[in-house]
């Protein structure tokens, strides 16, 4: 899951030492989210991940 790493909505979680996708889905949403993933199709909700400059940059 390459393309999680450098998603947005990737999220580490230190107690469990596990990363997790932070993406707010209803119950439909999620079950087509799964079924991509288990696809091997392109996550359709990937966003890039910017740093924190990056958004400092769009802002001005």
């Amino acid at each position: 899951m390459a393309l999680c790493d450098e998603c947005w909505y990737n999220r580490f979680d230190e107690e469990s030492e596990e990363a997790y996708c932070s993406l707010q889905l209803d119950e439909d949403e999620y079950a087509r989210f799964l079924a991509l993933q288990n696809s091997g199709k392109q996550c359709r909700y990937f966003r890039p991940d910017v740093d924190e400059y990056g958004i400092v940059r769009k802002q001005n």
